[in-house]
Formats: C-alpha cells, sequence, structure tokens
C-alpha cells in the first residue's frame, strides 16, 4: 500500500469536486472519486461533504460492516489538526435514542382488555340464546 499522506483541512478543503473528491471520517482521510458513482445513496451525499468532516454524517447513517470495509480501502491519509481547526464531536455511546419504557405495556394491555371484552360479550351473547331458546 502506498505511504499515507497528512493533511489539513486546508489540503483537504481542495479537494471537493466530483472528479477530486476527498472525505474526512474520524480524522482519516478518504479519496472516494472512484466510489462516487457505485455509491448506493448517490453521488449529492458524498459531494454535500466533499472536502470536510463526514463523520457525523457517515455515522448517523448507521453504515453496514461491508461499508466501512469499502471505505478502509479508500484511505489515503491522516488528517493533521491545526489550531483553529473544527473539534472532532464527543463520541456518543450510542446514537440510538434512549427507549421509553414507562409506558411499554400499555399496548398489550389494551389488546388483553379487548380480548376479554370480546369473550364476555360471546358469553353473554350464549348465554341469551340460551335463555331465549329455553323460553321459546
Amino acid at each position: 500500500m502506498a505511504e499515507l499522506k497528512e493533511l489539513t483541512y486546508q489540503d483537504i478543503a481542495e479537494h471537493n469536486t466530483k472528479k477530486d473528491l476527498y472525505i474526512v471520517v474520524h480524522d482519516k482521510i478518504y479519496d472516494t472519486t472512484k466510489f462516487i458513482d457505485e455509491h448506493p445513496g448517490g453521488e449529492e451525499v458524498l459531494l454535500d461533504v466533499g472536502g470536510q468532516d463526514a463523520t457525523e454524517a457517515f455515522e448517523d447513517v448507521g453504515h453496514s460492516d461491508e461499508a466501512r470495509e469499502t471505505l478502509e480501502q479508500l484511505l489515503v491519509g491522516t488528517l493533521k489538526r491545526k489550531p483553529g481547526d473544527p473539534q472532532p464531536k464527543a463520541q456518543q455511546p450510542s446514537l440510538a435514542p434512549a427507549a421509553n419504557t414507562s409506558s411499554a405495556g400499555y399496548g398489550t394491555a389494551l389488546y388483553a382488555v379487548i380480548f376479554i371484552g370480546g369473550l364476555v360479550a360471546f358469553g353473554a351473547y350464549q348465554y341469551l340464546q340460551a335463555q331465549e331458546g329455553k323460553e321459546a
């Protein structure tokens, strides 16, 4: 593999066209020029983050392991941070929102009430039919 480059944000910003496209993900630089036509999300997605830090956009989508392997094949260098460069956002343990379990049982309880109500109605119907049969 070729030796990795060490580029600054200023260097990367110059690579923002369809024919020359770099992105930064977790302080690693990737040349996505050859992949732009194959990207499942379309070329616009890559062009929107071309020449910039795409870490947040990459992680928000929740890429597969296969996508991460493809990304590693496009690696060309590492980011050399300078004073004044934007700092990476703190890693969150999970990007999924916390589950609200306080009302999780309401759906099941509603089905139980409807089911029991149906049984009671059926029983009442059967009882009334039996009573009507005795009177006739």
